[in-house]
Parts: structure tokens; sequence; C-alpha cells
């Protein structure tokens, strides 16, 4: 094991300690970053690095804005711009590993990886017994009040009468596009309206899987987003109760001007990439950041160089990832499934590691 001591660790471990300082965990001392080689990385000779440099090249606008970044990512985008592109495999290979230093993130409880995607749902402009759960704009006053109305509060009425319904669904379909912070909506006419996230009221994020546990409606064994799905579906009467369980309560806007074959934006503002996009803690790592994911989804081991340009109120922790899987149910059968554990390996600018 390399030497905890080394000038790039103890760098890395102070970076880790700083997050925690504006806001997160307080249990600072029970996360480490490991130097590790690039050789140690299961499956990196034969990763798609070209993939990989042009899933960098497509982060490294949001680099550019991102406020907690220093010098030296811009550095790494900087190298890449010289190189150009689409690079070939081992020129992008030969990239990261002169530009980038692997830490693995050390936690007590390890490196924890979901997945999640654009689902696609029918739904409808206009109110009627099938669809009859609006999606919300941002409302003007979001932000000024503290707290914000909850999901229970705003379900029955806080908002009503302010025209902010964008389009109206099915319950439980509209509380999975809150899950996902965006969706495609087909509408009667066969036009598919696509929505994305517009903030949210500030509440803690609560999984309804713990509730139905806890209810002992399912166990920790079958609890998916399928089994959650089939219970809401099954129990109407009880449904609307066990969701409001989840005070947090998302707004939506129209991305009438993204392509359909474009995926959904995330929180760096860039349309996400399957399987290249990592949704991230932001509090702990800058947008635009390479991250080596080393664990398992439904359909086997997934050991790939991901880009962290995506956050959510349910990925808390330095080691903790989601994974975009894609748009539409064969993503999202998959997305569903998906809870393992796995390595979170940081790839930090050399500069920066030194």
């Amino acid at each position: 094991m390399p030497d905890r001591r080394s000038a790039g660790l103890v760098l890395g471990v102070l970076l880790v300690a700083l997050s925690w300082a504006q806001g997160g965990s307080p249990a600072r001392a029970e996360t480490r970053l490991e130097a590790v080689p690039f050789a140690s990385l299961p499956g990196w000779d034969r990763e798609d690095h070209a993939a990989a440099f042009a899933a960098f090249r497509h982060g490294c606008s949001a680099l550019s804005r991102d406020a907690k970044l220093a010098p030296a990512p811009r550095a790494a985008c900087a190298a890449a711009a010289k190189l150009g592109g689409p690079a070939g495999a081992r020129a992008a290979k030969t990239f990261f590993e002169r530009n980038f230093r692997p830490m693995r993130v050390e936690t007590a409880g390890g490196g924890f990886f979901t997945g999640y995607f654009e689902p696609e749902f029918h739904g409808s402009l206009r109110r009627s017994q099938r669809f009859d759960t609006p999606l919300l704009a941002r409302p003007d006053d979001l932000g000024t009040r503290k707290p914000y109305f909850d999901r229970e509060e705003i379900e029955r009425g806080a908002l009503a009468r302010r025209h902010l319904e964008l389009v109206w669904l099915d319950p439980v379909d509209a509380f999975f596009v809150h899950i996902q912070g965006s969706g495609r909506i087909r509408l009667p006419d066969g036009r598919v309206l696509r929505v994305g996230f517009d903030g949210r009221n500030g509440l803690p994020y609560t999984p309804i899987g713990r509730t139905l546990i806890e209810r002992g409606a399912l166990t920790a064994d079958t609890v998916s987003m399928q089994t959650i799905r089939a219970w809401l579906k099954a129990n109407p009467a009880q449904a609307a109760e066990v969701m409001r369980e989840n005070r947090s309560y998302i707004f939506f806007k129209i991305l009438a001007e993204r392509p359909l074959g474009e995926g959904p934006v995330g929180g760096a503002g860039l349309p996400l990439l399957p399987r290249r996009s990592l949704a991230v803690d932001h509090r702990f790592w800058p947008y635009g950041l390479p991250v080596f994911v080393d664990t398992e989804l439904p359909s086997g081991a997934f050991r790939h160089l991901m880009i962290a340009e995506d956050t959510g109120t349910a990925i808390r922790g330095p080691a903790r990832g989601d994974i975009f899987l894609g748009s539409g149910d064969k993503a999202g059968e998959e997305a569903g499934l998906m809870k393992h554990s796995g390595d979170f390996i940081v790839l930090m600018p050399r500069e920066a590691a030194r």
C-alpha cells in the first residue's frame, strides 16, 4: 500500500476535509485518498480511452465554470485542447496517464453506486381522470420563503391558481419523474415533451423504499425501482401517503430546444452521456472531474472512466456515485436494479496531486 503520508495523499485529504468544512459530513477523519497506479485499475488497459477522452473534453466546459476548481484541472483541459479530437485510443490513454494521478477514495462504508435514467411516460397538456397530477414550473418565490412548502402541502394546493402546471401525468409516473429529475412525456397526439430540472423546495430527500421496508411491504433484498413502482400501482389508496413521506419536491421546465437524441441536461449544464456521465456529491467533487468506477451493473461488471457532470439530493458522500444509463425503458430496467458497492477512484490532475 502506498505511503499515506505522501504529499499527494495529504493534499487529497485536505481537499476532502475542506469540502466538509464547507457544510458536509463531520466524519472527515473516516475518509482518505490512497494513491494507486493506473496499472492497478481493473480493466484500465481494455478501456475505450478514446471515448473517455471525448467525454472529458465534453466536460471541460463545466470545469471552466466551476467555482470550486483550482487552476490544475483547467491545465488538463488546456492539454486536451492541444491534443485535439477525436483522439486515437493510444493518444487518449497517454493523455490520462500523463495528466492525472488516480486516488482511491476510502471511507468507512466504502464506495456505493446506483443508476439513473431519463424515463418516458404518457401524459397530457390537459388534466383528465387518467392524468391528474401536474409537473410544476418553478414558482417565483422559491428561495424567498423558508422553509418552502413540502410535497404534501403542494399536492393539497399550496401553489394552486399560479398557473404553474406544465403537463399532467399519472401520480406514480409523476413521482418517478421527480426522482429522476427529468423525463420525456409522450402526448396523446404522438409528440414528445421533454422536461428538465429547474429547482427544488430544499427539503430533505427521503427514499420511499426505506419507508416500504419499515412498513413490511418490501424487504431489503427485494426493494428496487420496479418493486416500489409495482407496490404503488397496486395500492393506490396508500400510495399518496407513502410518496408524501418524501417531502422533497422538484420543479421543472420544458426543454423545447434540446434534440431528443441528446441526453438530459445534468447539474453541470451539459447533456448527459450514457455510461460516461456520473452524478456525484458536488460538496466534495467539482463537475468535469474524471472518476474511474469499478462496480457491478445487473448486466455484469462495470469498470469505466466517467466524468462528474451531475448531482442529486440522494447522492451524499465522497464515495457515492449515480451512473447515468441512458433514456427509455431498457435503461430504466437496469437503473432500477442497480445498487452495488465498488471503488470510487478520482483522477486528480498531477499538478494538484504533487
